[in-house]
């Protein structure tokens, strides 16, 4: 988990760093610097596994072995259950700081922030694409894009005629706060606008990480299985809509939308869900309806507070 290996770096296309105390107009501060069931135990593997130091690991009678079942909820080698969960702690306290000013900036302005996340390849990209298209008439929207490399999906967000920035992470998986400040900065979104960040393609580290949104949207494509939520239940807990892609695939697949959609409710049953193609335009207006409300509601919110 990238909270206990502290990946985080990143470089922002076009961005040039501040001075360490220089503070941005919007407050943002700128430093340098499966589950298995049925029985378990656990051991102490003295035998033929000194190398290697302590097993916080689980076995389990399907035969399964269980790296989360510590206080942690991960293995790090070499480091405790405790001394993880410190690390994580001040890693996200840290975060969660700059997540507040984010919020506390979006909030004021009217501006709905939503945090895209997805495994790669399930299309929020092109779902975006098709949004901006659709709505550009009905609704102002800047993209953040964040991926390890490359600026190619900037590049199409642009193509649409709407702004965009990309972050490039390098080694990290995931964007955090601190980022997306300085992205938010550069791009100025305007009041009463629809900022959406999209997240590197991951579902797991992009759960643990507030990046100041007021919703975090999960795609997941119906080529990816039914099974998603169930084995990546941060994300979807953590999501306040999912939005299964890629339905003019479901005649070609042996896919189970009510089952997927169970089994996000199983982690998550609060969540609420839309089946769509941004191919075809299938399902679209339902969340179009969805983005409109919600923009409309915070810019209403930002005008009384």
């Amino acid at each position: 988990m990238c909270t206990a290996c502290g990946c985080g770096t990143s470089t922002i296309e076009g961005h040039k760093h501040e001075s360490a105390d220089h503070v941005p107009a919007h407050g943002h501060h700128h430093q340098i610097n499966d589950d298995g069931h049925g029985q378990e135990h656990q051991h102490d593997h003295d035998h033929d596994h000194h190398l290697f130091g302590d097993h916080d690991h689980h076995h389990i009678e399907n035969g399964s072995v269980h790296y989360g079942r510590g206080i942690a909820g991960v293995h790090v080698p070499g480091m405790s259950q405790e001394r993880i969960i410190q690390v994580e702690r001040d890693i996200l306290s840290k975060n969660d700081a700059y997540a507040v000013e984010n919020r506390r900036h979006f909030e004021r302005n009217g501006i709905l922030a939503l945090n895209f996340v997805s495994s790669p390849g399930s299309g929020k990209t092109s779902l975006l694409v098709r949004t901006i298209y659709d709505l550009k008439d009905r609704l102002a929207i800047s993209v953040i894009e964040g991926d390890q490399q490359t600026s190619n999906d900037a590049a199409r967000i642009r193509e649409t005629g709407a702004r965009a920035i990309q972050i490039n992470t390098g080694k990290g998986c995931h964007l955090d706060a601190h980022m997306v400040g300085h992205a938010a900065e550069d791009l100025a979104p305007e009041s009463g606008s629809a900022l959406f960040i999209e997240n590197v393609g991951n579902l797991v580290c992009p759960a643990a990480f507030d990046l100041g949104e007021a919703h975090k949207v999960v795609v997941l494509s119906v080529t990816e299985g039914e099974d998603k939520p169930l084995k990546y239940p941060d994300m979807f807990a953590a999501a306040d809509l999912m939005i299964l892609n890629k339905a003019d695939l479901l005649p070609h697949l042996d896919f189970n939308v009510g089952l997927c959609i169970a089994n996000a409710l199983r982690v998550n049953p609060r969540l609420q869900t839309l089946t769509v193609s941004a191919r075809t335009g299938e399902g679209m207006e339902a969340f179009y309806a969805w983005l409109e409300a919600s923009a409309a509601s915070r810019a209403a919110r930002s005008k009384e507070a």
